[in-house]
């Protein structure tokens, strides 16, 4: 069975790395029954090989654009990146593989995986999402290598879905972003009752935001929907990973006020204290081992403790908030 694969990816215009570093990794796959929807604002001169181009304005959500680019492909897989994104050569041929296994799977992902290339606040963001301390629920296998499992929650930076199941559960909701993949994966694993494989050889390459502003400023999106979700889609998001980072920030202030009352508070917040920076020390003693860099395993503890603390915030925020803006 050789089944045509719609690769999907909205843009807000055709950048340096489409052009330069996505288009070429999809065009070099090793697996070559494949078409390319790309989906900017407006329409452009440009033109690549095998490459549809459909201009989306006033379409400018990421989820309608890839619901107006699953309206025009003709596979019958179909497979979503995002733009700063590029995949290994054998990440379609791995990808069709295992949907040929049964018709119960759905979906699947694979990790997404910070480029050699990315500079060092790059990759500690990169760390952050990778290391069990900084990934927390998410799951660092989102972002590193770790062995073939089911999920039921995956972004669409890594995602390939049968196109007759996502039409059946009436595409993205395009009310949710980000989060449109939560609510979608949902779906297709408790509406459908099928199954999503992660398999660590559907390897794509994304580019981090840089710590601090932008890395931060990306992650206070998916706490805010990650909180609401745990609120009104609590299946898949109220669940103990990512109510960890809230949990942190109260105790470190309950604990406090605690600690101020009685030597037996103050130990107990002390030694948690301790603990929590022993881990971080930890953890950043690994990506010295792995990457001998000491200015990055250095940058780690800012980073991974500012995530925790601007993460387990803004999730309070989202839980508690009656609707979200788009």
């Amino acid at each position: 069975m050789n089944s045509q694969v719609s690769i999907i990816i909205p843009t807000k215009k055709i950048n340096d790395s489409l052009r330069q570093e996505t288009l070429p990794a999809i065009l070099n796959q090793s697996y070559k029954n494949f078409e390319i929807i790309l989906l900017p604002d407006k329409k452009t001169k440009e033109k690549f090989p095998q490459t549809k181009i459909i201009a989306t304005y006033p379409r400018t959500g990421p989820a309608d654009k890839r619901d107006l680019g699953v309206k025009k492909a003709k596979g019958e897989i179909l497979a979503f990146l995002d733009d700063d994104s590029y995949p290994a050569k054998n990440w379609l041929k791995q990808a069709v593989k295992i949907f040929q296994e049964s018709q119960i799977i759905v979906g699947v992902a694979g990790p997404a995986l910070t480029p050699p290339t990315n500079n060092l606040r790059q990759k500690a963001s990169g760390y952050v999402w990778s290391t069990w301390l900084g990934s927390g629920g998410a799951g660092n296998y989102r972002c590193a290598l770790a062995p073939r499992r089911e999920v039921d929650d995956y972004p669409t930076v890594n995602l390939l879905v049968r196109k007759k199941d996502f039409l059946s559960v009436g595409g993205f909701d395009s009310h949710f972003w980000p989060g449109e993949d939560t609510k979608l994966c949902l779906d297709l694993t408790k509406k459908l009752k099928k199954k999503i494989v992660y398999h660590p050889g559907v390897v794509v390459y994304h580019h981090r935001r840089e710590v601090f502003g932008p890395h931060l400023k990306q992650i206070s999106r998916y706490a805010i929907h990650r909180g609401h979700f745990a609120r009104v889609l609590p299946e898949t998001s109220f669940r103990l990973g990512y109510l960890l980072p809230s949990l942190f920030v109260l105790g470190l202030i309950l604990g406090f006020f605690l600690s101020l009352a009685h030597p037996v508070f103050q130990l107990i917040y002390l030694g948690a204290l301790g603990t929590y920076l022993a881990v971080l020390l930890f953890t950043a003693t690994q990506v010295y081992c792995q990457e001998k860099n000491l200015s990055l395993a250095l940058l780690i503890i800012p980073s991974i403790f500012i995530t925790h603390l601007v993460y387990g915030t803004l999730f309070i925020k989202g839980f508690f908030s009656t609707e979200l803006k788009r």
